[in-house]
């Protein structure tokens, strides 16, 4: 194995690709058995997936907690199980309802208000949530039911275009299409927060059901699916090493930078307080922050470290990896 993989990797997976699936074959692509997520899609979803490599996965832990931003939609008039399209059909509303609903669009925007902001989720039961020790997808497959506490989250924005009204064929295990209320939305929310959830309760509060039908993760913090190469790239060898992005890179996204001399770079690496300059400010101009990251003279990231009062402790140290 090359141990020089070092650094964050974005891949825009692919629908029918699970996560796992996307983590083994960049083990293989970076020739590296150290290879980790900062949070995982379902099979469903396309868009970012973001992985460490090598030292690197330090990193994640720092990654997994960012707001997300996603594209998505909700289809009105049916529930599922799964709370999206690969679930079993719970319920079909009247084509009534969705006939009027399309008409009072202003229903549908209250709704969604109702749904921004700080809220309290139920995560939907087909998640890999843990109950007693089992995941709660298991149970549910199992045939038991499940029901998951509510837990704080907070939907930024939720933004929505004008709903269609669509004729879905199949979802009543014939060919008479069902009339159903389709919703392009676009969602930028708290880490935690779940998008199916967010359908379900949306057609809930309704009184006609809902579900998704596609979901697309476009951001994650500061970092874009545009800049995200395919998951495909890692079996046909166009994915290497060459496109991870420096441990460097990603911290002084995140975090305030503190530049290290070189003196300060050795005694870092060996877990010393340093006592800074007066002017060896922050990036932000700060001689106090939660987490900076401590950059070296070569552009290295050496260590996330907490500045006090101009002094600081190592709270996450990134040995150098010789390439």
């Amino acid at each position: 194995m090359n141990n020089a993989a070092n650094g964050i990797l974005l891949i825009d997976k692919a629908s029918e690709w699970t996560s796992h699936d996307v983590v083994a074959k960049a083990r293989r692509a970076l020739g590296t058995r150290k290879v980790g997520h900062a949070g995982t899609l379902d099979p469903m979803a396309t868009g970012l997936l973001m992985l460490g490599a090598g030292p690197a996965t330090r990193l994640l832990t720092h990654l997994v907690g960012l707001d997300k931003t996603y594209t998505a939609t909700i289809r009105l008039g049916v529930s599922t199980v799964t709370d999206d399209r690969e679930g079993d059909v719970l319920d079909i509303a009247d084509a009534k309802k969705i006939r009027a609903l399309e008409q009072d669009p202003a229903a549908i925007r209250v709704a969604v208000t109702a749904l921004t902001g700080p809220i309290e989720q139920a995560p939907s039961s087909v998640s890999a949530i843990k109950v007693d020790g089992k995941r709660a997808y298991d149970l549910v497959r199992a045939g038991e039911q499940v029901e998951l506490k509510k837990r704080p989250v907070t939907v930024h924005s939720f933004e929505i275009e004008e709903p269609k009204l669509v004729a879905a064929h199949g979802l009543n295990g014939g060919d008479i299409p069902i009339v159903v209320l389709d919703i392009d939305v676009t969602v930028r929310c708290s880490s935690g927060t779940y998008i199916r959830a967010l359908a379900r309760d949306l057609g809930v509060a309704l009184g006609v059901g809902g579900h998704l039908t596609a979901l697309r993760r476009t951001e994650v913090g500061p970092f874009s699916v545009t800049d995200a190469a395919p998951n495909e790239g890692l079996a046909d060898g166009s994915v290497s090493t060459a496109n991870l992005l420096p441990p460097a890179e990603v911290a002084s996204k995140l975090f305030p930078v503190l530049a290290l001399s070189d003196q300060q770079e050795v005694d870092l690496g060996h877990g010393k307080r340093l006592d800074l300059d007066e002017d060896q400010l922050l990036s932000n101009g700060s001689d106090r922050a939660m987490l900076a990251a401590a950059i070296a003279p070569s552009g290295r990231l050496v260590g996330l470290v907490e500045v006090k009062n101009g002094r600081t402790r190592v709270v996450t140290n990134f040995p150098s990896v010789e390439q």
